[in-house]
């Protein structure tokens, strides 16, 4: 028989009665992987049931206190705590049953007790959890809902009643063997209501469909988060695109030149909305998927109508659906505007690039006249030079002649020298010439 070992402790194992040797590797990740799909599992409900939900946002920071506060329960009820790593915890308290599963950004309690009250939500589930452990439960509360599952038949009175005059929200679920009613309003206790109404359900499918009910229930209030801040960005959002219009019209203007200040403006827009795109990205992106979530646990219950009575999710999808599609709105605005901002710099800064070349065309043309100026002025300085070599040779000329005369060679001056004029420039030509072009020559 093969056994599997962790990656960092495998050992060669018979494979064989020859002998042969094997090594097979384990991820580390595997046990923990294999667990990930057996976590938070539905509750078991047996019967009359009440049950108290809660959801609280936690900060990084809150998510350990909320833990230890938790721990200070299990020690009190003297009943064994979750592990550090536990992301759901099951306990039986006694006169109570707890339901904890800690997200990523909120943990939830599901009170449980076996009964329920002659009116329906009279007695509460969290009756026997101790006041002062649920005023330090810290966070923010997000939901709360009281559940009751009630195996009797209810008469639109006690519907009527149960929900306090607020509109019935109901289906027939789970193919018929059970009927779910709700109102999604916070009632006199502070509590939303949910009424389930079991036909021919069991006990793990009771679990399941009150676990999909609760989850509706917070999630859609966790998806609606981004609402307020989406109507709060919202006028910042059209006040930045009225700027980027602007911007547009002064580029598209004739005449107008001040392209570093709109470039300006362009970057310090830019920043504004990425600044915004990554303040409130998070925020948007699980508002998509907890919505997402939402949508999902609605197709779940299969759900069917019960006469006279808005469908659960009709009504869910109806409102919750404006609010999401307000965040997403503002969303795809903002990414519409990133890319309105990179296109607009792109065409200024091809305007400054063009600019900037015809300053430089127009710098090279300065700079060749400028050398046809100095070649002019040193030919003009050669052949002043020239001349003045010629006129020192000339003076040099007359010296040797006077020297020939005064040794008794009569020699006439103004012959010789007006004819050595010519030849004495040629030479001082050719002489600069030969100059100039070993000095040019690369070594």
């Amino acid at each position: 028989m093969t056994v599997f070992t962790p990656l960092e402790s495998a050992k060669p194992i018979d494979s064989s009665a020859k002998g042969e040797r094997s090594r097979i590797s384990v991820s580390l990740l595997r046990q923990q992987l294999a667990q990930e799909l057996h976590n938070r599992p539905s509750p078991q409900v047996d019967g009359q049931t009440s049950i108290t939900h809660m959801a609280v946002r936690y900060t990084e920071q809150e998510q350990h206190q909320a833990y230890q506060h938790l721990i200070t329960l299990c020690h009190r009820y003297s009943v064994n705590p979750p592990s550090p790593e536990a992301s759901c915890y099951y306990q039986d308290f006694g006169g109570f049953e707890l339901r904890w599963e800690r997200h990523h950004e909120f943990s939830s309690y599901s009170f449980i007790r076996k009964g329920i009250g002659q009116r329906l939500f009279d007695g509460y589930a969290i009756a026997y959890v101790p006041q002062e452990w649920l005023d330090n439960i810290g966070g923010e509360l997000v939901s709360a809902v009281n559940l009751v599952i009630s195996e009797d038949i209810l008469s639109e009175q006690a519907l009527f009643d149960a929900f306090e005059g607020h509109q019935v929200l109901g289906s027939k679920v789970a193919e018929n063997r059970a009927d779910v009613f709700a109102s999604f309003r916070i009632h006199s206790d502070g509590f939303g209501r949910i009424i389930i109404q079991s036909h021919r359900l069991n006990r793990y499918q009771v679990g399941r469909l009150m676990q999909r009910m609760l989850e509706i229930q917070t999630y859609q209030l966790m998806a609606l988060l981004s609402l307020p801040i989406a109507r709060s960005l919202s006028a910042d959002v059209a006040q930045m695109e009225l700027d980027l219009v602007d911007i547009n019209q002064k580029m598209s203007a004739v005449g107008e030149k001040n392209d570093n200040e709109m470039l300006n403006r362009l970057s310090c827009l830019a920043g504004k909305t990425e600044q915004l795109i990554a303040n409130i990205s998070y925020r948007f992106s699980a508002t998509n998927a907890y919505y997402d979530l939402v949508c999902s646990r609605l197709e779940q219950l299969k759900e069917t109508d019960i006469e006279g009575i808005e469908r659960i999710s009709e009504f869910v999808t109806r409102r919750l659906s404006p609010g999401i599609r307000t965040c997403q709105a503002l969303s795809n605005r903002l990414d519409e505007l990133t890319r309105r901002i990179a296109r607009a710099s792109s065409l200024l800064r091809t305007r400054v690039d063009l600019t900037i070349e015809q300053q430089n065309q127009q710098l090279l043309s300065a700079i060749n006249k400028r050398g046809e100026i100095q070649l002019r002025l040193q030919q003009m300085v050669e052949g002043v030079s020239i001349a003045a070599m010629a006129y020192y040779l000339m003076g040099l000329l007359d010296y040797m002649l006077d020297a020939v005369n005064v040794v008794g060679y009569p020699i006439n001056k103004v012959i010789v020298k007006g004819l050595a004029v010519p030849i004495l420039l040629c030479l001082t030509w050719l002489l600069l010439r030969l100059a100039m072009g070993y000095i040019k020559k690369p070594r």
